[in-house]
C-alpha cells in the first residue's frame, strides 16, 4: 500500500467516525497515560538490560573489562555538566535555573575534590587507574567519542523540552545503582567500597533530578505533539547510553584496555 493511498483509507475511515470521536486522536494524553508512556521507554530500552551491564551484574567482567568499561563512561560523566550548562541556558526564569545549577554543583562541585566527576575519578583509582589516564581522551573508543557527543549535540540543538526529556533515564537510575552497588561489592571485591561513593551519591541524586525533570515536563508537554517529541527524546537518550556500553563491549582498544601496566589483580 502506497502513503498515498494508506492516508485515503485513513480519512475515510475518519469519515465515517462521529466528529468528536475525530477529534480525540489529537488530545493529548492525561497525564497518569503520558506518564506510563515514558516510563514504559526507559523499561523496554534501559541500558540495565544491555549484555555488557547485565554480565557486569552477574560478576562476569575480567578486570581489563571493568577498566575499560569505567575509562570510557568518564568521558559521558565529565560531559555531564557540560549539557546541563547548554539545558541551563534555555531556561527563562531563576526559579527554573536553580535546580539546573544544582545538578552542575553535583557533578563539578564548588571546590577541589569534591563532586560527582571526582568521585568517578576515585572510583577508577581503586579499580588500578591513574586521574591522569581517565583524563586523556585518547583513550576513548571511537563509538564512546560519537555516541556523547550526539548527546551533547542535542541538547544543545533542541528546544528545552526535548533536552530535558532526555534526562528522565534518571528515573531508572536509583534501582541501577542499587544493583550496582550490591554487584560490586559481592563480585568485585579487588575494588576499595570507598570508590563506589559515586554509585551510592547517585541513588538519592538521581531519584530528585528525575521527579524535578519529569515535573517539567509535565507542565511543558501540553499538546500531543509536544508528548510525542518528549518520548522521542528519551528514547534517544536511551539508544545513546545503549550505544555507549555497545561500543564497550565490543571495542578493540588496540591494546590500550585502560589498565596502566602492572595494575589490579
Amino acid at each position: 500500500m502506497t502513503v498515498t493511498t494508506a492516508t485515503a483509507v485513513a480519512s475515510t475511515s475518519a469519515s465515517a467516525s462521529s466528529a468528536a470521536d475525530a477529534g480525540t486522536a489529537a488530545d493529548p494524553w492525561p497525564v497518569p497515560e503520558f506518564t506510563e508512556r515514558l516510563r514504559a521507554v526507559t523499561a523496554d530500552r534501559y541500558h540495565d538490560r544491555h549484555p555488557f551491564n547485565e554480565r557486569m551484574h552477574r560478576g562476569e567482567l575480567t578486570p581489563a573489562e571493568l577498566r575499560r568499561w569505567i575509562t570510557n563512561r568518564f568521558h559521558y560523566q565529565r560531559h555531564i555538566p557540560v549539557k546541563d550548562a547548554l539545558i541551563l541556558a534555555k531556561l527563562d526564569r531563576p526559579e527554573l535555573r536553580r535546580p539546573w545549577l544544582r545538578r552542575i554543583r553535583d557533578h563539578d562541585g564548588t571546590a577541589d575534590g569534591e563532586g560527582g566527576i571526582e568521585r568517578w575519578l576515585r572510583l577508577g583509582e581503586a579499580a588500578g587507574l591513574p586521574r591522569e589516564q581517565l583524563w586523556d581522551s585518547s583513550r576513548v573508543l571511537p563509538g564512546v567519542r560519537f555516541a556523547v557527543e550526539g548527546y551533547v549535540t542535542f541538547c544543545r540543538l533542541r528546544p528545552a523540552l526535548d533536552a530535558v526529556s532526555a534526562s528522565l533515564t534518571e528515573l531508572s537510575a536509583p534501582g541501577l545503582m542499587r544493583t550496582r552497588i550490591s554487584a560490586f561489592e559481592r563480585h568485585y571485591p579487588w575494588i576499595d567500597p570507598a570508590g563506589l561513593a559515586y554509585f551510592r551519591t547517585r541513588v538519592d541524586q538521581g531519584a530528585r533530578d528525575g521527579a524535578e525533570a519529569l515535573a517539567l515536563v509535565h507542565s511543558w508537554a501540553r499538546t500531543r505533539e509536544q508528548q510525542h517529541r518528549a518520548v522521542a527524546a528519551l528514547a534517544y537518550k536511551c539508544e545513546v547510553l545503549w550505544a555507549l556500553l555497545d561500543a564497550v563491549d565490543r571495542g578493540d582498544t588496540g591494546g590500550r584496555d585502560g589498565a596502566p601496566d602492572g595494575a589490579g589483580p
